[in-house]
């Protein structure tokens, strides 16, 4: 309340007052209640319309698969194979099976970074408890495959065998903590990136209100704009190809 006052005040007296990070606060949808952990906010929208955009894409795709594909159908293909491929060349021809589940990975994110380039729109990823959830999910299930399909024998992805027995308990508690740390800058990359590209486009929208920097704001926000849709993308992509990494250990743990 007292930081609205600052800037209805500061506002009123002609000052340039913006809050680039205002953009990601959390809100319900209904009212302006406190948010509790089951209210409906508008991350809980954006999340909703990117599986709706992510299922549309499914079936749309894969509905009548013509010889001369539509556009939604040669969207589809080409991310299918785009993927499928890479999975199979980073966790081989075993890794193949799990593909259904990194694909949906790769067309959620992705739909829901496309989403929020939509203007006042929000984006869930920019949040870090919503990045945490994927980047866990991934860790939990692939250190539950590694034991599953391994058994201890997993373990020996911290055991290396080909370095100086001396430096080998050294090197394995290296390997544990990193392997720790996995999900949380799996988490932090893509909430950050996003984070990042979204304030700068909002930093440049607020000079363009000024006469003398609106064409140069205009104009850069131009560029961001075209570089944040490439970014959405690059960051989906290397969410994915860590998945297949993580997904490779777990499947052949020894170094």
């Amino acid at each position: 309340m007292r930081a609205r006052n600052v800037a209805e005040e500061a506002h009123s007296e002609g000052g340039l007052v913006f809050h680039p990070m205002d953009q990601f606060i959390v809100k319900p949808l209904f009212g302006d209640g406190p948010v509790e952990w089951y209210t409906p906010t508008n991350v809980t929208l954006w999340l909703g319309l990117a599986v709706l955009c992510t299922v549309a894409l499914f079936v749309l795709g894969t509905r009548g698969r013509a010889i001369i594909p539509t556009r939604v159908q040669s969207i589809a293909e080409l991310a299918y194979g785009f993927i499928y491929k890479m999975v199979e060349d980073i966790a081989g021809p075993e890794g193949a099976r799990y593909f259904p589940k990194i694909f949906t990975l790769f067309v959620f994110i992705i739909m829901t970074n496309y989403l929020a380039l939509i203007p006042m729109s929000f984006s869930p990823t920019s949040h870090i408890a919503a990045t945490a959830v994927l980047g866990f999910g991934v860790f939990i299930a692939v250190t539950a495959l590694g034991f599953i399909k391994n058994g201890t024998h997993f373990l020996g992805l911290f055991w290396m065998s080909e370095a100086p027995l001396v430096l080998r308990p050294i090197i394995a508690i290296i390997e544990v903590i990193s392997y720790f740390v996995r999900p949380v800058s799996h988490s932090i990359r893509l909430a950050g990136n996003i984070m990042a590209g979204h304030t700068v486009i909002k930093v440049f929208a607020a000079f363009a209100g000024i006469a003398a920097l609106s064409p140069v704001s205009v104009l850069a926000i131009v560029a961001i704009y075209g570089l944040e849709v490439l970014v959405a993308f690059i960051q989906a992509y290397v969410f994915t190809i860590l998945t297949c990494v993580y997904l490779r250990d777990a499947l052949h743990p020894g170094h």
